[in-house]
């Protein structure tokens, strides 16, 4: 990929994370190459790899929008996350070394500290979130899952609804966090297995209740557009 598909790639996600390009906003190639300051190709290199990640989809037109994911659907992502977090927790625990240990440890206290902040600072919270999430991939040593789960783990809407979390459940992830340390330090699979398993449907319950507050925003942020 040349640097100005990067550019776009990265432009026009950021657009749908934020907020600014809603659920089935159309997205127009001349516009958004304006917009990114490339070039009309590049953005409909960026545009597949979008699509790919079904940030966006295609009508049978051809013309492309802005994928408006439904909770079931989201639902079907988080369910697949816990099996499949779950047993790279399973391998993770057998596995881990004590530095691995260590690190999730900082990465944890920089949730706690996230969360301690007026307001909290989610972004801290998602960053150090996705270090903990993916050392344990790392740990769990399959490259195969490490692919299966990387789309699910790292899906902009969930990163954008997390804006949304309620200080409760920030502070519930962090705990549960600790949890799962704990159960490394054991060098106990099925309870790393069950903590993570049920840590990802918990937040789940979260992610929906936000996914709500969120749809009213953006209604109502469509409806002054219009």
């Amino acid at each position: 990929m040349s640097r100005a598909s990067d550019i776009a790639y990265e432009t026009i996600r950021e657009m749908i994370v934020s907020g600014e390009l809603l659920p089935g906003d159309p997205l127009g190639e001349e516009a958004l190459a304006e917009k990114c300051g490339v070039s009309r190709t590049p953005v409909r290199d960026a545009m597949r790899r979008l699509e790919g990640e079904l940030l966006i989809r295609r009508s049978e037109s051809q013309r492309s929008f802005v994928a408006d994911w439904s909770l079931d659907d989201i639902g079907d992502a988080f369910e697949l996350r816990a099996m499949l977090e779950g047993l790279a927790a399973q391998r993770a625990a057998s596995r881990i070394s004590p530095a691995d240990i260590r690190k999730l440890e900082a990465y944890n206290k920089r949730i706690g500290e996230a969360n301690a902040s007026t307001p909290a600072d989610v972004d801290v919270f998602l960053e150090e979130n996705r270090k903990f999430h993916t050392l344990i991939l790392d740990v769990a040593g399959s490259a195969r899952l490490k692919t299966l789960l990387q789309t699910l783990i790292e899906q902009p809407i969930i990163w954008r609804t997390a804006h949304h979390y309620s200080p409760h459940e920030l502070l519930r992830s962090y705990q549960e966090h600790d949890e799962l340390i704990a159960a490394f330090k054991r060098g106990d699979p099925a309870w790393a297995e069950a903590i993570m398993s049920g840590h990802i449907r918990r937040a789940f319950h979260a992610y929906s209740d936000a996914h709500h507050g969120l749809a009213i925003l953006d209604a109502e942020r469509s409806k002054k557009r219009a």
